[in-house]
């Protein structure tokens, strides 16, 4: 049975529009240039990062970040940026009594932001940065395994990527449901991985509720 559902963030629970927007304008490229550029690494099968080396040889994102936050222009997101089905579907799997967890690729300012508009909702916040391993690595979903208080193959690993989130939470043992938004699933959405790996193929998280109960009834 899946008894925890635990979250991506980015294009899972936050539509990252903006904050890429913002990237290109701190860049100085346009905002259409920087988003085609972006779609064509994805489907190249490429690492996001490699799309500031495009613009910006010798980029460093982490730098890039630090010199944004003391601009006065930090990396950000809120309660606008979520997609609209979010608070939805944690109430009603909340309902459904599972436990409910959000955990991704993301800063320790990120983390901060998760914690003030989810810690009143799920029973787990935890980052990359928190944990000091990151996806695809498989050490990521060890440390989300330890941190949900039940067995390895009775959690649902919800993202929108086959490469960072569907692949390695299978290897680990967790079910998945792939969510068709955002860039990576749009382009990966026909690939053999995103038909074959996960549990569940979604177009929006309110059809999570139903599913696993489905799951669950045939489990019995």
């Amino acid at each position: 049975m899946i008894r925890a559902v635990v979250f991506d963030v980015g294009e899972c629970l936050v539509d990252e529009s903006r904050e890429y927007g913002t990237w290109a304008d701190w860049l100085g490229i346009p905002r259409h240039t920087f988003h085609a550029m972006f779609g064509a690494v994805i489907a190249q099968g490429r690492d996001y990062r490699e799309v500031f080396q495009e613009f910006r040889p010798g980029f460093d994102l982490y730098a890039e970040r630090e010199k944004r936050a003391a601009a006065g222009q930090p990396e950000s997101f809120g309660e606008g940026d979520l997609y609209e089905d979010v608070r939805a579907s944690l109430r009603r799997l909340r309902t459904e009594g599972l436990w409910l967890g959000i955990a991704g690729n993301q800063t320790v300012r990120a983390g901060r932001i998760l914690r003030e508009l989810f810690s009143s909702d799920v029973d787990l916040i935890g980052t990359s940065d928190d944990w000091g391993a990151s996806k695809p690595d498989l050490e990521f979903f060890k440390r989300v395994a330890e941190a949900v208080p039940f067995e390895v193959g009775e959690i649902l690993y919800v993202g929108d990527r086959c490469d960072n989130d569907i692949r390695p939470a299978d290897e680990a043992g967790m079910r998945t449901a792939l969510v068709r938004r955002g860039p990576w699933a749009t382009i990966q959405w026909e690939s053999a991985a995103a038909r074959e790996l996960p549990t569940f193929r979604i177009e929006g998280l309110t059809e999570l509720d139903g599913l696993i109960r489905q799951f669950n009834d045939s489990a019995h």
